[in-house]
Order: structure tokens, then C-alpha cells, then sequence
């Protein structure tokens, strides 16, 4: 297949295209693929037009009356609307590619684009030590022969043999872990210059930035000097902080200071994860969230947030353990919730939590690996209990240490009116929070998050149509230009002339989400047609196993 024109050809059929939009002209040329008669939404927030669009091979060529043209596939987009592939700005999608290069969940849905290390995680840098370890749980739980310490060598492993298109930050996380360890201690001056080496180093590989995820061990416990130098070395090379936050709930405002602080020092472009205000107690907050980060805007600092459609968030039930108590490997977690003597303190703490979110009805099991504990699956901690006749919090120590600690978890802690806001904010864009999955092979275990299947057919159907928080335009905007230009993503986006072909063809009377909490893999209606780098990878409704995806690089 052709991939490109020569600069000659490409001039002559974008001018023509130009004049076809302004002045009616049919453009006569061949492509590999045109969609005619759609409404266009090009990403850019501007009003939607009907206009033909020209592919060939990985791009897009031509827009304007193409009705005296010709091509391999013509579809008539008649009745619906046609947008660029959706771009998923938070993601923890990395080993269920390695397992299933289909990213079913998210194209699906109309995602082109996962953009994946989010939360102070990513599948490098590895000590060999780690290295060997992940091989060796890949290789029992999924069959996987692969080995990787690094960036580059866990692009090698996904071998482009993929359906939608994969990008990368660095996880601050794995990159402490990888010069220090995972304890909580500061980096002596000698770690910190390997700390900026190293995270330099991935930068030059590609990767998008750093995140943090400064709830979780080890990245908790940097402090804010910590990640301000390492911050200046991301801004040096034009790469994105992307931090979930030390606190979304009782000191939220904090750590939005925190942020806020980060980016002015180090003069770095900021994006803030899956923003909300958690647990009953905080949710007075959110004016004074919105205030202060509108105000960081208007004082011309680059802050943006992703936010996901839903009142309830998805982690690891670890997170109900106090910090001090996740320090060090998972032998040495396991360790202390075996000792009699700091148990009843881990209680404590546990139950402390499990008070702010408003009851342990609020926590959902969603997935574990033993087969005799996914009965729990899908039921809360209470339920859960109640079946073994003990107190929840024992069940949450016996379930830890019987799964090794690797337990899913929903818990339901915000509010609807909140969120509605969160969305509207100019300043924010959609991101899943979730994974590129599968409802069959072995992807389909467990009762995800419904954020998996349906985040961005939600924000369309939902609240988009039937609630009317934002126009189309904005919608589309918020999922495609927005977080492309936020991360300087080249040429996608947008539909525009000598832009990547990732394009989303869909019905706006039937597009809706369809997961649940107590169903989550169930696909989305209303996505009919979807396109990555120019090949058809979703045809009426219909996944055709293409792996038209690429693994993008920071430029």
C-alpha cells in the first residue's frame, strides 16, 4: 500500500481540498479509502461541517467533495458523525497488549490512542532482579516468553503487533525503585543525579514525561524538592508531569498546592490526573478546586486534568494499608500482615479509610487471581465478610495475603454533581483511567471497572446527548486535539490534511455505554466505523483483528 504522495501531488489535492470546502469544487483523484457524506467534527472544538473525506495509506489526503473521485473502499457516512480516533490521556494499559494486541475494550469504544504510564507506573526501568521477576509472572500467568529491563526493550516485546496506538510516560515509581529501592527514604545526592541520568535517558527514548503516583509506595514518599529537580529535567525536554496527587480527599487542596508549586518551579507543563474530590467529608471542596486551578491558568501556567465519567475510582485494595506499612518487596508487606504485633495499627489505619469513603459497602472487590476467591468478585467487603463470618477488616488482611497482595478494587466515593463540573472545566480532558482489555481469552477475568468498556461513549451518550453538559464540538475536542496538543502528539488529533487516518465514524442517536458494575465487559453502541494510521480496524461494529497500530515516541 502507498503511504504518502510526493510533495507536488500533495500540494495540488490540499489545495483543492481547501477550495472544495470554500467553494464547492469536486476534487478527481484516487484514494484508498473515502467516507462521504458525514458530518465532520475536526477536533478543534470548531462548529461540525458535511464534507467527503479522502485516505491513503496512513493518512488523511483529501476533504471536500469527493464525489467525482475514486477508491478501494467507499463508506457513506450518511446520518452520522466522523471525528478523530479518540486519544485515552490516562491509561494503565502495558502487559494486556503483550497479551492481546486487539485492545478490544478500548477501540471498541473508538480509542486510537492509549497513553499509558500514568500514576507513578510503567513497565520500566527494571533492576535485572525485577526484570526476571515480571518475566517470570508473565510467563505463569499468561504464557508470555518475554524479557525486558528497559523503554526500549519493552517496545521491542510489543512489536508493533498491535490494533490501536501505544504511547508512554515514565513512571517515577519504577524509576525510585530502580536507582534506590523501595523504601522510604530521600535520595542522597549521588541517587538523585542517577535519578535525573536515568529519567533523561527515557526521555531521549520517547517517553512522554514522568508521573507520579504520590498515593502509592515507593513514589509517596519523594518529597516536593525531589520532584520539582526531576520536574526541571522533564521541562528541559519538552516532555509533561502528569501526577496523581499525595491526597484527593481530607488535604486534596494541599496537594493541588503541591502540583501547583511543581509546575511554577520547574517550569513545567502539568497535567493533573483523574481530579476529583473523594469520600462525603470533601466534596464541599470542588469550588475551591476549580478555583484554584483556574486561577494557576489565568496566571499563565500550563495545568490541565483528565477526569472519567463515573462517581466510583478503581485501585488496588492495598491502598487501604498505611504507607509505612508498603514499604520493601511483597514478601516484606506480607510479612508485617502476618505480625501480630503491628497488625492491630494496619487495622487502625485500614478502618480509618474505610470511615472516610462512608462504610465498607462503599468497596467493591473487582478482581482477584485464585480461583476460590472470585466469588468475591463483584460483592463489597461487607458481603464478602458475611460469607466467611468474620469482620471486614479481617477479610481484608486474609484476602491480601492470599492473593499476594495483587486484589481490584471499585470503591464508590464521589458525587454526581461534582463530576459534571469536573467535565465541563475547559481545562479538562477525558482520560479512562483504565486498560486496554478483552471480555474473553485471558483478559477476561474479573469484573473491571466499567471505565474499561465505556469512558468515552458515556461522555458522548450520557453526558454529551442526554444531559447537554457540552456541545459535540466540545466533547470531541476534550477527547482528540486537546490531550494530542497537551502532550505534543504530531499530526494526530485532528481531521486534517497530512494527518494520521485515526478516525471514528459513529451514530450520535445510538451512541451510549452499555458497561456496568455489575456486567463491565459489554462493548458501546454506536461506533461504526474505526480507523487506525488508515486502516480499518472496527467496520460496522465488527473488530477486523487489523494491527494498524504504532508505538509512539516524544519527538
Amino acid at each position: 500500500m502507498e503511504i504518502g504522495m510526493s510533495r507536488r501531488d500533495f500540494v495540488k489535492v490540499t489545495s483543492l481540498a481547501a477550495m472544495g470546502l470554500s467553494f464547492g469544487f469536486k476534487i478527481s483523484s484516487s484514494f484508498d479509502t473515502i467516507i462521504k457524506n458525514g458530518m465532520l467534527i475536526d477536533g478543534s472544538g470548531k462548529k461540525m461541517f458535511k464534507a467527503d473525506l479522502g485516505i491513503k495509506g496512513e493518512k488523511i489526503t483529501a476533504i471536500g467533495d469527493l464525489s467525482s473521485a475514486t477508491a478501494d473502499l467507499i463508506i457513506d457516512a450518511k446520518d452520522m458523525y466522523v471525528s478523530p480516533g479518540f486519544i485515552d490521556i490516562h491509561t494503565h494499559t502495558d502487559i494486556e497488549l503483550l497479551v492481546n494486541g486487539g485492545g478490544e475494550s478500548k477501540i471498541m469504544q473508538g480509542v486510537t490512542t492509549e497513553v499509558s504510564g500514568n500514576c507513578g507506573s510503567s513497565p520500566f526501568p527494571y533492576l535485572p532482579e525485577d526484570a526476571k521477576s515480571n518475566s517470570e509472572h508473565l510467563k505463569k500467568k499468561y504464557d508470555l516468553d518475554v524479557y525486558w529491563e528497559t523503554m526500549d526493550g519493552f517496545y521491542q516485546a510489543l512489536n508493533n503487533k498491535i490494533s490501536i496506538n501505544y504511547a508512554s510516560f515514565t513512571g517515577h515509581g519504577d524509576l525510585r525503585a530502580f536507582v534506590m529501592g523501595r523504601n522510604d527514604v530521600p535520595p542522597t545526592p549521588e541517587q538523585l543525579v542517577q535519578l535525573k541520568k536515568v529519567l533523561a535517558e527515557n526521555l531521549e527514548m520517547g517517553s512522554f514525561g514522568l508521573s507520579t503516583g504520590l498515593e502509592y509506595a515507593p513514589g509517596s514518599y519523594a518529597n516536593t524538592a525531589e520532584l520539582i529537580e526531576l520536574s526541571k529535567v522533564v521541562a528541559k525536554n519538552g516532555g509533561l508531569y502528569n501526577t496523581h496527587m499525595r491526597n484527593e480527599d481530607d488535604t486534596l487542596l494541599e496537594a493541588i498546592d503541591e502540583a501547583i508549586e511543581i509546575c511554577k518551579k520547574a517550569e513545567v507543563n502539568l497535567e493533573i490526573a483523574h481530579l476529583k474530590t473523594c469520600n462525603p467529608a470533601n466534596w464541599y471542596k470542588i469550588d475551591k478546586v476549580i478555583e484554584k486551578i483556574e486561577e494557576a491558568h489565568i496566571n499563565g501556567l500550563p495545568i490541565n486534568a483528565d477526569r472519567y465519567p463515573y462517581i466510583a475510582y478503581g485501585t488496588g485494595l492495598s491502598t487501604f494499608l498505611p504507607l509505612w506499612s508498603r514499604q520493601g518487596n511483597g514478601e516484606e508487606i506480607i510479612a508485617r500482615l502476618k505480625d501480630t504485633t503491628l497488625l492491630p495499627k494496619i487495622k487502625e489505619y485500614a478502618e480509618s479509610r474505610g470511615n472516610r469513603i462512608g462504610g465498607w459497602k462503599n468497596v467493591v472487590i473487582s478482581n482477584v487471581n485464585n480461583e476460590s476467591n472470585k466469588q468475591y468478585e463483584g460483592k463489597n467487603i461487607i458481603e464478602c465478610a458475611e460469607i466467611n463470618s468474620i469482620e471486614p477488616l479481617d477479610f481484608i488482611v486474609k484476602l491480601l495475603i492470599d492473593e499476594e497482595l495483587s486484589v481490584g478494587m471499585v470503591g464508590f466515593a464521589m458525587n454526581e454533581d461534582n463530576l459534571r463540573r469536573i467535565l465541563q472545566n475547559k481545562l479538562v480532558m477525558i482520560g479512562s483511567d483504565g486498560n486496554a482489555t478483552s471480555p474473553s481469552g485471558k483478559l477476561g477475568e474479573g469484573k473491571p471497572h466499567p471505565r474499561y468498556y465505556g469512558t468515552f461513549t458515556r461522555v458522548l451518550g450520557k453526558y454529551c446527548r442526554e444531559e447537554k453538559l457540552f456541545d459535540w464540538e466540545t466533547a470531541i475536542n476534550k477527547m482528540t486535539y486537546m490531550p494530542a496538543k497537551k502532550i505534543n502528539l504530531k499530526n494526530r488529533g485532528l481531521l486534517n490534511n497530512d494527518f494520521y487516518a485515526d478516525i471514528v465514524i459513529f451514530n450520535p442517536n445510538t451512541i451510549k455505554d452499555n458497561a456496568t458494575f455489575v456486567e463491565p465487559k459489554q462493548f458501546a453502541s454506536g461506533i461504526e466505523y474505526v480507523f487506525v494510521n488508515g486502516k480499518l480496524t472496527v467496520n460496522k461494529g465488527i473488530h477486523t483483528r487489523a494491527n494498524g497500530g504504532y508505538i509512539l515516541r516524544k519527538s
